[in-house]
């Protein structure tokens, strides 16, 4: 399966793309304009020279390495907007976006930030994406924060004065795996997380409200799924190792099935909403999957009426069954049973005998 990142990806309104040497000219425009380094203007460079340089680097990384800067177009008519992507920073990868001033105060860097980040967990699993960013440079710690990053701290960046007081350090949460385990670590925490989704409306099995008791069974099932080697948990967890997130893949019995998993219960603190938190968690549950002998598909199933089908959507799955009013979450309230899928390798499905 391939350990790089899509070459092209869309979303919503943007579509990223591997840059080109006809990119030069708004390279040069973005990189030398003083608008876009008043919170650091110590890192301008107005050389034409380096900037072309600059571009052809970063070609040549997406040529060796499979992943690097998107340059960042409009969706609709293809007009260039900034730059957006993940480069190696020591042990981890750098969060880079810029974009043109024309394209601020819309949410677009948010938007392909959000993206670089799930992608990159995903795919380059292992490698923890952060931003450095200068302190009171308030749109970009917003936009790093929204693509899910938490602040970590500083750090001294090699573009700092002396003078200066160091950048603030961002990192993005870590997707830790945890089988064969009896029981699950930290299981109080597991609860009360579980069961605050609960209480704010998620749909993780059960409705708000739910004795702990209860949650505390549906937990113990998964920690003999666990211990028999059927099912692997994904934790989502802080920098300062709070935990944050959680989900299972359960494997079927059925050996015809077996290139297959199901997930189970993924949910997020309630508190961060909002934060592209449950999209990271599922990327990087992607990635554990991938480390599964011989899984190929996921495969999950929700309950109509709450937005997930779309969030889903956006991960990559297909809507491939419903049915309707198979679920009766009260009287008078019957929601269909919807089941999604996706290959982990990010390819369409085909059914049997398509082409």
């Amino acid at each position: 399966m391939p350990t790089t990142l899509p070459f092209e990806t869309e979303t919503s309104r943007l579509r990223l793309r591997r840059p080109v040497a006809s990119d030069l000219p708004f390279q040069i425009a973005l990189h030398t304009d003083p608008a876009l380094y008043t919170h650091a203007p110590e890192a301008l460079v107005l050389d034409p020279g380096v900037q072309e340089r600059r571009l052809a680097e970063w070609m040549g990384h997406w040529d060796q390495h499979g992943f690097g800067y998107w340059l960042v177009e409009d969706l609709a008519d293809g007009t260039p907007l900034g730059f957006a992507g993940v480069r190696p920073d020591g042990d981890g990868l750098n969060l880079y976006y810029r974009f043109r001033q024309e394209a601020q105060g819309r949410g677009l860097a948010t938007e392909a930030a959000r993206e670089a980040v799930a992608l990159a967990t995903e795919w380059l699993p292992g490698r923890l994406v952060r931003a450095v960013v200068r302190p009171g440079h308030e749109p970009s710690l917003r936009t790093a924060r929204r693509s899910g990053l938490l602040d970590a701290g500083v750090r001294r960046h090699e573009e700092d004065l002396p003078d200066q007081p160091p950048s603030v350090l961002l990192e993005a949460p870590r997707v830790v795996r945890i089988f064969h385990a009896p029981e699950v670590p930290d299981r109080e925490e597991v609860l009360d997380l579980w069961c605050r989704v609960n209480d704010a409306g998620g749909s993780v099995g059960f409705l708000p409200g739910a004795p702990r008791e209860d949650v505390e069974a549906a937990l113990a099932a998964h920690e003999g799924q666990m211990a028999s080697g059927q099912a692997v948990m994904g934790e989502l967890r802080a920098p300062d190792h709070r935990l944050l997130g959680l989900a299972w893949w359960v494997a079927s019995p059925a050996p015809m099935l077996s290139h297959g998993v199901w997930l189970y219960r993924l949910m997020v603190d309630p508190a961060l909403r909002g934060r592209n938190l449950g999209r990271i968690l599922l990327a990087g549950m992607h990635g554990i999957a991938r480390g599964m002998e011989a899984v190929e598909m996921t495969t999950l199933d929700y309950r109509s009426g709450n937005g997930l089908g779309e969030f889903y959507a956006r991960c990559g799955y297909t809507e491939v069954g419903r049915i309707p009013g198979a679920i009766r979450v009260a009287a008078g309230d019957d929601r269909d049973d919807v089941l999604m899928t996706r290959r982990l390798d990010g390819k369409p499905l085909r059914p049997h005998g398509g082409t």
